[in-house]
């Protein structure tokens, strides 16, 4: 069974930290990349950061610097370290996995958990 759950949204104020969690199934971490996404009210769905099977991690220039993606292989758990974070932070945040290239194409991520809320303020 293929499943995602994300877990450690909450209400932060501006230049604050947040730690979200994925606990993955096997067959989802097993995937190729593992994924966060992000979608703000009105806005697309976004890529914020992925993290391939071998270890290299991606992100999104809005996030550079600021947050973290690891995974634990023995836990099955995705992690996303978000610090200074910002208003523009504000989203439901969503882990996402994909048997294809690790990117933020959407269109290439199966397998989805149901996202935490993340909100900032100012």
């Amino acid at each position: 069974q293929v499943q995602l759950v994300e877990s450690g949204g909450g209400s932060v104020q501006a230049g604050g930290s947040l730690t979200l969690s994925c606990a993955a199934s096997a067959a989802s971490y097993s995937t190729n990349c593992l994924g966060w996404f992000r979608q703000a009210p009105g806005k697309e769905r976004e890529g914020v950061a992925h993290i391939h099977r071998g270890g290299s991690t991606f992100y999104a220039d809005s996030v550079k610097g600021r947050f973290t993606i690891s995974k634990d292989n023995a836990k099955r758990t995705l992690y996303l370290q978000m610090n200074s974070l910002k208003p523009e932070d504000t989203a439901m945040y969503y882990c996402a996995a994909t048997w294809g290239s690790c990117s933020a194409t959407l269109t290439q991520y199966i397998y989805w958990g149901h996202g935490t809320q993340v909100t900032v303020s100012s």
